[in-house]
């Protein structure tokens, strides 16, 4: 009995040894990172540049596959469904992870939390409060007086039900006590010509797109919606500083595996990525972007997603949102 104890024992032992040495030889053949959203958009920037770093680290190819749809819907239930093998990752934003679980409920062909091994979490990005210059307001004290001398007069343009612009507006109209009408729109782009045009008053706009917007002066900025105020714009203030503390509407993008994942790959593609991060021109490049670089380890960004997801979700019930 014992001696057959024993051998069990001796290859199980064997075994896993085996398992453990072939997933620290990983990888061994190119590996795929699918982006939810069109080439040049954030998350899509993420996986070029870190890819490349990537391939130069493991002398593997690292493809970047485009698949847009659904707010990165289509890219992540791609990923969801793709062997835990450390072959195939998902480049994605808060959406697709937190306020999309909300928003399509049960026709979401995915669950952000049960089927995805999360990486890092790599950057955030503010978006900027920007109103067209016929706006008499040059502050958001000033902003949320005209809104209450105007109910549901004042208008704000976002790219979208469920996107970080959107749950921007909706938490200043929950924190200031005030009504605006939300006008979502098919991608940041057409929200941003329409608020130049003074159809619309204002959006929360993505700070990369609206930045050259307020330096060239077709708009006025009234605040960030990080939680600090951010480096391109030293000088306007946030919305937490205006009077509403804790005030945070910021968007991001993470890198996530398929859930099973052994933790000996997931740790190292984290370990590669922050590596990654850290090179000066990667580092640049991403800045200059207007993204904040962050490397959250997998288990904070885990805990993030879930915490996001009740916080987000009771945005978007509190506005009636429907999927576009």
């Amino acid at each position: 009995m014992k001696q057959a104890l024993s051998i069990v024992c001796a290859v199980f032992m064997l075994t896993t040894s085996c398992g453990v040495l072939a997933q620290s030889a990983y990888p061994e053949k190119p590996v795929r990172i699918v982006v939810g959203f069109v080439p040049g958009a954030g998350a899509d920037i993420i996986a070029r540049l870190v890819g490349q770093k990537l391939n130069e680290f493991w002398g593997q190819p690292v493809i970047v596959e485009n698949l847009p749809g659904a707010v990165g819907n289509l890219g992540a239930a791609r990923v969801a469904k793709s062997a835990p093998d450390g072959y195939t990752l998902v480049s994605t934003g808060d959406a697709a992870m937190t306020t999309n679980v909300t928003l399509y409920g049960k026709q979401l062909p995915y669950d952000p939390v049960r089927d995805f091994a999360p990486v890092t979490l790599v950057a955030l990005s503010t978006n900027i409060l920007v109103v067209h210059p016929s706006v008499p307001a040059r502050n958001i004290k000033e902003l949320v007086a005209l809104a209450k001398a105007n109910p549901g007069k004042l208008s704000y343009a976002t790219a979208g039900n469920g996107s970080s612009q959107h749950l921007g507006g909706e938490l200043l109209k929950k924190r200031a006590s005030i009504d605006m009408v939300h006008i979502p729109y098919k991608g940041a782009p057409l929200a941003m010509q329409d608020v130049l045009a003074g159809r619309v008053e204002m959006t929360f706009g993505n700070i990369t797109q609206a930045l050259p917007q307020v330096q060239s002066g077709k708009l006025r900025a009234l605040a960030v919606t990080s939680l600090k105020r951010w480096p391109p714009v030293p000088d306007v203030p946030t919305v937490a500083e205006s009077g509403y503390p804790g005030f945070e509407a910021v968007a991001w993008f993470g890198l996530l595996a398929p859930a099973n994942t052994p933790n000996v790959i997931v740790q190292k593609l984290y370990q590669d990525i922050l590596k990654a991060l850290a090179m000066p021109d990667v580092r640049t490049r991403l800045t200059d972007t207007g993204l904040e670089l962050v490397g959250r380890s997998p288990q904070e960004f885990a805990a993030q997603i879930k915490d996001e997801i009740v916080k987000k979700g009771q945005l978007i019930r509190d506005s009636g949102a429907k999927p576009d």
